[in-house]
């Protein structure tokens, strides 16, 4: 098996949503809702990923590199279009997770974000999103104070410094929160049921 020719294919897919994603912030377009050319690259990316996986498995840092694997992860997470890729992504990286063959926060980011667009509440609060008081914060969480406990067992900061990191990163891209906070609210169910999040 090509494991280095994977690798390369794979962090070529990462790069191409990156520079996607800079042009957005550049061109003041992040934030007003999925943009069309962003949402069919995290798709098309998410149908190679997904060919690739079939054929080798979860990639791994021991299969594909540490680049690799974090590439393959931010694709996954970025699939937000294939909820049934995403959920069996997060059981193969599960699976792994527990042979030390790939990040736990990786799996926290993935779980988390799979609750979001479920509607259910995170575990570790890594998913933020404007409020009605157009602020970034993170999305419904279980449990405060188990949420940094769990957190911190898996080394990230606590809730409360990331929300500053969160909105500091958000005024440094010029990003504002949206103009009708319950138009985007329904445009967003409308988008998750459309994809099949939710019924």
């Amino acid at each position: 098996m090509d494991y280095k020719g994977i690798a390369e294919k794979i962090i070529e897919l990462k790069n191409a949503d990156s520079e996607l994603r800079d042009r957005l912030v550049q061109n003041g377009q992040l934030g007003e809702g999925y943009n069309e050319e962003m949402e069919k690259l995290h798709n098309r990316n998410a149908e190679i990923l997904n060919e690739i996986i079939d054929t080798i498995g979860y990639p791994t840092i021991d299969k594909v590199g540490k680049k690799a694997s974090e590439a393959s992860w931010l694709i996954i997470q970025h699939s937000i279009g294939k909820p049934d890729f995403m959920k069996k992504c997060a059981k193969l990286l599960e699976n792994v997770i527990t042979e030390n063959k790939a990040e736990t926060r990786n799996l926290a980011y993935l779980t988390d974000r799979i609750a979001v667009f479920e509607g259910k509440p995170q575990l570790y609060g890594t998913q933020f999103d404007w409020n009605e008081n157009g602020e970034l914060s993170p999305g419904l969480v279980d449990d405060l104070t188990k949420v940094n406990q769990r957190r911190k067992s898996i080394g990230l900061n606590t809730l409360e410094e990331q929300i500053e990191i969160i909105r500091g990163r958000a005024k440094n891209e010029s990003q504002s929160p949206p103009a009708d906070f319950e138009k985007r609210k329904k445009e967003i169910d409308k988008w998750r049921k459309a994809v099949g999040w939710i019924k």
